[in-house]
């Protein structure tokens, strides 16, 4: 669900109790984490970790004047999620998260773009520090541009 919230206080203030206990959690963990250059605020009606344009001025390709999302967190009608874009930029990441995941013996619920769970126990919260604490911006970046798509000729 996408929230109206201008600030992360105020989207985690919308959540029921043990969602905000859950995203709260979940956000320490991206918070102590991932790369100082990184910062936190409202993307997309849920909380976004981007690469503000200060550092990447081009922006988000689908979007140029949003910065390029790094990661989101939300809470969903059915789940809550955590959206790696960081991750999937590379294939052998999405592989390496994978075997790390499975490996704790929780069950993975994996889409296209994110990580599902349902309640925090789902959740292996070191699997996560991990991972973003390994996904350096230089290699994110690096693959962000390796992968994205050419610009659209205009006519």
């Amino acid at each position: 669900m996408t929230s109206k919230a201008t600030s992360v206080e105020e989207y985690l203030l919308e959540l029921s109790e043990d969602r905000r206990t859950a995203i709260q959690a979940v956000r320490e963990v991206i918070l102590a984490n991932k790369p100082s250059e990184i910062e936190e605020g409202m993307q997309y009606g849920s909380i976004g970790y981007y690469v503000p344009h200060s550092v990447y001025p081009a922006g988000y390709h689908c979007d140029p004047k949003q910065p390029l999302p790094y990661i989101g967190l939300a809470s969903q009608k059915n789940h809550m999620g955590v959206y790696m874009f960081c991750m999937y930029v590379r294939s052998s990441e999405v592989e390496k998260f994978k075997a790390r995941y499975t490996a704790t013996g929780k069950k993975l619920d994996m889409g296209a773009s994110c990580v599902r769970f349902k309640k925090l126990e789902d959740l292996p919260l070191d699997v996560i520090g991990q991972t973003v604490k390994e996904l350096t911006l230089e290699s994110f970046l690096e693959a962000y541009e390796t992968g994205k798509p050419a610009p659209k000729k205009k006519k």
